[in-house]
């Protein structure tokens, strides 16, 4: 079942993007992972206001699958720069639809 990663980043330093963007794009297709958006361009249409410079979609073939990339020592110490020099928010969702008769 397919999962997919939501977040929202607002970087608070720039210094970490350069080394980031190419080993992400290597390790979430390692991982089986799609990029569906990547994009300063949103807008919120509900909810009390959450601000944040970017959005980004990853579709993953399953929940371990995601789970591994998060986990992947290769990744991790890009995720540290990521989240020292970010406010960043990830959600992992199931692909499916709990409320469908």
């Amino acid at each position: 079942m397919a999962y997919f990663s939501v977040l929202a980043v607002t970087p608070t330093s720039e210094d970490w993007i350069p080394d980031y963007i190419a080993p992400a794009n290597k390790l979430v297709a390692k991982h089986g992972g799609k990029y569906l958006a990547r994009t300063a361009k949103h807008e919120q249409l509900e909810g009390k206001t959450q601000s944040s410079a970017l959005r980004i979609v990853i579709e993953w073939p399953s929940r371990d699958a995601a789970v591994n990339f998060m986990n992947d020592p290769e990744y991790v110490p890009h995720l540290k720069a990521r989240t020292a020099g970010s406010e960043s928010f990830h959600f992992l969702i199931e692909g499916k639809d709990d409320l469908a008769s």
